[in-house]
């Protein structure tokens, strides 16, 4: 019984999938530059983490996926104006739009 289940064991360790390295990011040094080219991730991913992140904020657990995909398109328009800017401090003139 000892055998077997070292043997399992074992077999189940080897068959395990390689772990994933996972990678993190402040994302308040995230440039407009790195946004808008997808030298991050892609942008719209960025924009909906920034959108929980801000509603997290604000206390609200909606998800309004048009204001959400119009704010971001909106901050591509702004960062293309300032490139070498953080993404969030860019954010901040965007004007946000109520619910």
């Amino acid at each position: 019984m000892g055998r077997l289940l070292l043997l399992s064991s074992a077999l189940a360790a080897a068959c395990a999938p390689m772990a994933r390295a996972q990678v993190t990011l402040d994302v308040t040094k995230i440039t407009c530059t790195q946004f808008m080219h997808f030298h991050i991730a892609k942008p719209d991913d960025i924009g909906l983490w920034l959108s929980g992140y801000y509603n997290g904020k604000m206390g609200s657990t909606v998800l309004d996926t048009q204001t959400m995909k119009r704010r971001v398109k909106e901050l591509k328009r702004s960062c293309s104006k300032h490139p070498n800017e953080p993404v969030m401090k860019v954010l901040e003139g965007v004007p946000a739009t109520k619910q």
